[in-house]
């Protein structure tokens, strides 16, 4: 017989409630503890091969499914902002939120969220503990910079250099000032050291992951935006197109829609918080590309803020990476000098190697030198193959219209060729079609 278990679940309290498939209590419990002993106690003792649990998200939900889920047919996660029904419950105790989770469970009205597999569970708690890390570096740095600025002085130099130390070092300070600033200098070492050992694992798991190398090959998307993105995402296939990826990343507007009234206002910033962080951060290196997502900015910018034009392109960002991911395709308008750098960096990091043997075979050269160049520049097939990464596929006929509209048609042909079009005369274009 089926039965339907809600379980309220706290840091050191778990509350359960189990009903039939007529919604008839069957039995509750209470434990007062959260470990392995209490979880195997309840999957031997409360529960059968047959129970379907549902409990919401928290912290440390997922440990919980783990281990009760040799114990039922089914255990699902709820969301717990879109369960209504408790978050707006005007008596909300422990023992009703489990009994209203059993029954949405038993009628099918239960908000679940996807649950995400063994690998991309470790690759959200390491990319969220690496940003955490550079968000407490930063808090130093800024604490480091507040101390001077009281003694009013300004450091010239980026604080994690070593001309800010030798800086710091020459100025005249009391003894207290500068106890001050070694231990601020201190743990900036600490974190940074801590920093450096967890880029260099994640820089060996995105190595052998070839969605990394992908993603990076979008303008502005480094390897911990790329990792960051593969971990909120999960499995691409979940999503059924690009929209509904750039609103579950909370990169669409906030749509209130009445009769004939619409409202829309900022963006919803749903999902992962750093992930789309990371995605704006990577939008603002898009500006001075002088292919068609830097032309998209600068065109957005002229006649909107700053801000929205940077969100325009996260959003971009996002639809790029849904097509790159589900075609296994690389991006047709990266820099091959920029790509080249930002993949060797990862291989570097990764493996030691500090350059390719060789193409593979049946690879073409490109010509030693470009015309009016001083060095080779190799063409971005020729990365792409260099790296292994698959080749780009060739643009189809409405893209290449676009192009020719937007006027990039000789940057898209530089790109096969190792000819770069001057950003200057993409900029100069750009001021031209808006006049």
């Amino acid at each position: 017989m089926i039965r339907y278990v809600g379980i309220d679940l706290h840091k050191h309290l778990i509350v359960g409630h189990i009903v039939d498939a007529a919604g008839k209590t069957v039995a509750t419990f209470r434990y007062e503890s959260v470990d392995a002993a209490t979880l195997d106690h309840i999957g031997r003792k409360r529960l059968t091969k047959d129970d379907h649990v549902v409990l919401e998200a928290t912290t440390h939900c997922w440990a919980v499914v783990r281990a009760l889920e040799p114990f039922a047919a089914r255990v699902a996660v709820s969301n717990p902002m879109a369960t209504k029904a408790i978050a707006k419950a005007k008596v909300k105790t422990d023992k009703v939120d489990a009994a209203v989770l059993a029954h949405l469970l038993r009628l099918s009205y239960l908000p679940e969220v996807w649950q995400p597999d063994h690998a991309t569970r470790d690759l959200r708690e390491w990319t969220a503990r690496r940003s955490r890390i550079v968000g407490q570096r930063t808090a130093v740095i800024n604490r480091l910079r507040s101390t001077l600025a009281q003694r009013l002085l300004d450091c010239p130099y980026g604080m994690t250099t070593r001309a800010a130390r030798k800086w710091i070092a020459g100025q005249i300070l009391d003894d207290d000032t500068r106890w001050l600033l070694e231990s601020d200098l201190r743990l900036m070492d600490s974190l940074q050291a801590e920093l450096d050992a967890m880029e260099k694992l994640l820089a060996k798991r995105g190595y052998v992951d070839p969605r990394v190398k992908l993603l990076m090959t979008l303008p502005g998307v480094s390897q911990h935006t790329a990792q960051s993105l593969l971990a909120a995402i999960g499995d691409i296939n979940r999503f059924r197109n690009a929209d509904v990826l750039a609103s579950y990343l909370g990169l669409v507007p906030i749509t209130r829609q009445s009769a004939s009234h619409c409202y829309q206002g900022p963006i919803t910033k749903q999902g992962r918080s750093h992930t789309r962080s990371l995605l704006i951060q990577s939008a603002q290196a898009v500006r001075t590309h002088p292919g068609p997502l830097g032309h998209f900015f600068r065109r957005l910018q002229k006649r909107k803020p700053h801000n929205v034009a940077v969100v325009a392109v996260a959003h971009k960002l996002v639809l790029l990476a849904w097509h790159l991911l589900t075609k296994g395709e690389p991006y047709r308008y990266a820099l091959p000098q920029a790509t080249q750098k930002k993949l060797g960096n990862l291989r570097l990091q990764a493996t030691g190697e500090k350059r390719r043997p060789g193409l593979p075979p049946g690879t073409k050269k490109s010509p030693a030198r470009i015309p009016g160049g001083s060095k080779r520049i190799k063409p971005l097939p020729e990365v792409y193959a260099n790296e292994q990464v698959p080749p780009a596929a060739p643009a189809p006929a409405g893209e290449l219209r676009h192009l020719a509209e937007s006027k990039l048609n000789d940057f898209a042909d530089g790109l096969q060729q190792a000819h770069i079009v001057p950003l200057r005369r993409i900029q100069k274009e750009d001021t031209d079609e808006s006049q």
